[in-house]
């Protein structure tokens, strides 16, 4: 698959790193770039494809092969993307 837009600088929150792999944080960074949102349902899909349109926030989720739900988010800029569990958000 390829990027739809740019990750920026990588960041994860200690309690991700903690608890998901990095193979399932690598995988899903990819997903995100790539425009698959993951675990969102339709009404957060359709903002993640207008916010792609009009450089907004753009955010997934995903469940780790542990089963660790966690999400990404990249900033309206691009310049960041966040790798981080619920309960950091």
């Amino acid at each position: 698959m390829s990027a739809k837009f740019s990750l920026g600088a990588l960041h994860a929150t200690l309690n991700a790193l903690a608890e998901i792999t990095h193979d399932d944080i690598l995988t899903a960074l990819g997903r995100h770039a790539a425009g698959d949102w993951g675990e969102l349902d339709e009404e957060d899909r359709q903002a993640n494809e207008r916010a792609l349109l009009k450089d907004t926030r753009l955010v997934s989720r995903y469940r780790a092969t542990n089963g660790t739900k966690f999400y990404i988010i990249t900033e309206w800029d691009r310049s960041l993307t966040t790798v981080l569990l619920p309960e950091d958000y």
